[in-house]
């Protein structure tokens, strides 16, 4: 919070004391929401305008002292036709962008450069890295635990840090598959603007492509159980050249 504060360059990509807006986009997804919620704010603010002028106007022109006796006016042929026309036109201009955005997130990308299984249980998650598993030598699968908010380390947010985090190659195109081995959850990354549903016995797929280095939090956003509000997500995003290292360091040998 001080470097933020002092530093405004510094990304947001974990939820802060009394944030109003979204966190810093990680990938062109989550800049698309950010430029679609901003362009239907612009038609929010005219609308706003608008009705705030038409209504001022006539608690002005039609109070009692100014107007003692009112025009007996019914209707109006030209403003109705203006006020029917205008409120059809503005969700045209709204939904052209935002089905275009909607496709978007949808599109499934045909070759990943890495596939990640996420698997979620009561109350921790399993990351499978399937890229790097063979039928009985190496498997690249763990467990992510939340740490305990009475353990966190230096610079840690609390409740948000997990021991084992999700890492991915910067600029590149991902794949998240994800299920769930017992309830309902749902992986979801505010900053990648990924939100898909874990349905056990059911595998949900997303693609994204995060453009920059750093770490991402996220946490679970279905109800599912007494420890819904301890399992966070955590994506580190790093340079192509360490993502080799570091998935080397991980690769364990598996026995059958």
């Amino acid at each position: 919070m001080i470097v933020r504060k002092f530093l405004p360059i510094v990304p947001c990509d974990a939820a802060e004391p009394w944030q109003l807006g979204f966190q810093d986009a990680a990938t062109p997804m989550m800049q698309g929401i950010i430029d679609l919620h901003h362009d239907i704010f612009f038609f929010l603010i005219l609308i706003l305008v608008f009705v705030s002028r038409v209504l001022v106007r006539a608690l002005w022109h039609f109070h009692y002292q100014k107007n003692p006796i009112p025009q007996r006016i019914v209707h109006g042929t030209t403003i109705e036709i203006l006020r029917t026309i205008f409120p059809s036109i503005i969700p045209m201009f709204i939904a052209i962008p935002s089905f275009a955005l909607l496709y978007s997130m949808d599109e499934v990308v045909v070759d990943p450069a890495i596939t990640i299984k996420a698997i979620g249980h009561q109350w921790y998650r399993t990351y499978e890295y399937s890229d790097y598993n063979s039928s009985d030598e190496q498997s690249l699968t763990f467990d992510s635990y939340t740490i305990p908010e009475d353990d966190p380390e230096l610079g840690q947010s609390r409740l948000l840090e997990v021991d084992n985090r999700v890492v991915v190659p910067a600029k590149s195109h991902l794949r998240i598959i994800v299920t769930s081995a017992d309830v309902l959850h749902s992986w979801a990354v505010p900053s990648s603007g990924v939100k898909c549903d874990a349905v056990p016995g059911r595998l949900n797929q997303t693609s994204i492509s995060v453009q920059r280095e750093g770490v991402y939090y996220g946490q679970c956003s279905e109800i599912c159980g007494t420890n819904h509000a301890f399992t966070p997500i955590v994506v580190e995003a790093v340079p192509r050249k360490d993502y080799g290292s570091r998935v080397s360091n991980q690769l364990i040998p598996q026995t059958n």
